[in-house]
């Protein structure tokens, strides 16, 4: 059992032979501060370390900042450790009130310093705290074994705040994402797993190698999960031999030319994509983000009006401004041309050495374009073995 918390020795993994220490998500600290605070509510006992599973399997020990009464609320704080990796919230408490409620369930809120849904596509509904799925799954059950234990049969409400939030949000792509007020509520795993940005891009060139050393001349290149997602559900490829190239799109074709490579076939949400049409080649959002500009510029080129182009502008993801592409007439003409600039954009980094060709797909639409040389990079990478 992988044991994180404060008071209790870091765990580490290594990066290209330099310790990091993991740490854990504002999701996990907000169910760990409801647990607490839960405890305290139903038991009138306020716990000194607070237990808890994470969707990653690793256990958290950790010792609220504070656990006391505040009128008829149990109050619980933690502080957000987010180990050796890079995130503005590291530091930040984060507080969960609980007060019982005659309405059944476990009832959750965000309180000051955690954002609100105002423009819709984004995972929460407009009008929501944005405390992602996976946070408010973890806050439910925390607070609802605590329930069982207390042999309680009421509901909870629960309020999540994170003063910091209000200024930290400032840091973030939330106000551009139209999440107003704070900070998001996040994580899928529970965990943070630090990862440089030197060891990520070696760890790829790493798997570019050993690629290259079994003979692979042609690649399949895939930014994430996403994509292997794709891969897996629709096409006839070999996954377990694509590589992952994370934001680092301009740094894994530059490895393929120092390699001799012949070329590549990238399978890309549009999300990621659509930024190499502006060539941009880190499709990080804290380095660039300009997927609404160039979504709305392609399909003002494929004749929409000037205020389907603003509604696109003010699209908070990719998605949500598909639809309104789509409406307007424009979703297929749009992405040809945008596909023409990745193309583009693609050869220009290489400097013509490699033939690089891609599909671009949304989770929701499927396949929304490839480049002309699709077909032909196709066979390739499948003659090779994928």
């Amino acid at each position: 059992m992988i044991e994180l918390g404060d008071g209790l020795e870091k765990v580490y993994i290594e990066r290209n032979n330099k310790k990091m220490a993991y740490g854990y998500t504002t999701g996990s600290c907000a169910a760990v501060a409801s647990k607490g605070a839960a405890i305290l509510l139903l038991t009138g006992e306020a716990p000194e370390e607070i237990t808890l599973m994470t969707p990653k399997g690793f256990r958290l020990r950790i010792h609220p900042e504070l656990c006391q009464w505040e009128e008829d609320s149990a109050v619980c704080a933690v502080r957000k450790d987010s180990g050796d990796d890079p995130d503005v919230t590291h530091g930040a408490l984060v507080y969960a009130r609980v007060r019982k409620s005659d309405v059944p369930g476990v009832d959750i809120d965000g309180g000051i310093g955690v954002g609100r849904v105002t423009k819709p596509g984004l995972e929460q509904p407009v009008g929501a705290a944005a405390i992602n799925r996976v946070p408010r799954q973890m806050i439910t059950e925390a607070v609802s074994d605590v329930c069982d234990a207390a042999g309680y049969p009421g509901g909870i409400q629960v309020e999540i705040s994170i003063p910091a939030g209000v200024e930290l949000a400032a840091r973030t792509f939330n106000p551009r994402l139209g999440i107003e007020g704070g900070i998001s509520v996040l994580g899928t795993s529970g965990i943070v797993e630090p990862m440089s940005e030197a060891a990520l891009i070696e760890s790829i060139h790493i798997e570019m190698r050993m690629r290259a050393k079994q003979g692979f001349e042609w690649l399949v290149i895939t930014p994430g999960n996403y994509g292997a997602d794709y891969i897996r559900q629709y096409m006839d490829l070999d996954l377990e031999k694509a590589v992952k190239c994370s934001n680092f799109v301009g740094d894994t074709i530059d490895y393929a030319v120092e390699l001799g490579l012949k070329g590549i076939l990238f399978i890309s949400h549009i999300g990621k994509i659509v930024k190499v049409a502006g060539g941009i080649m880190n499709t990080h959002s804290r380095d660039a983000d300009c997927r609404m500009e160039i979504l709305a510029s392609h399909s003002i080129l494929a004749g929409c009006s000037v205020e389907t182009a603003r509604r696109i502008l003010t699209c908070p993801t990719t998605d949500a401004s598909l639809d309104v592409m789509e409406e307007a007439g424009v979703l297929a003409p749009a992405m040809k041309t945008v596909m023409e600039k990745i193309r583009e954009a693609y050869n220009r980094r290489s400097y013509g050495k490699l033939e690089i060709a891609a599909l671009a797909f949304s989770k929701e639409r499927g396949e929304l374009g490839r480049t002309a040389n699709y077909e032909e990079v196709y066979r390739e990478v499948k003659k090779a073995g994928f």
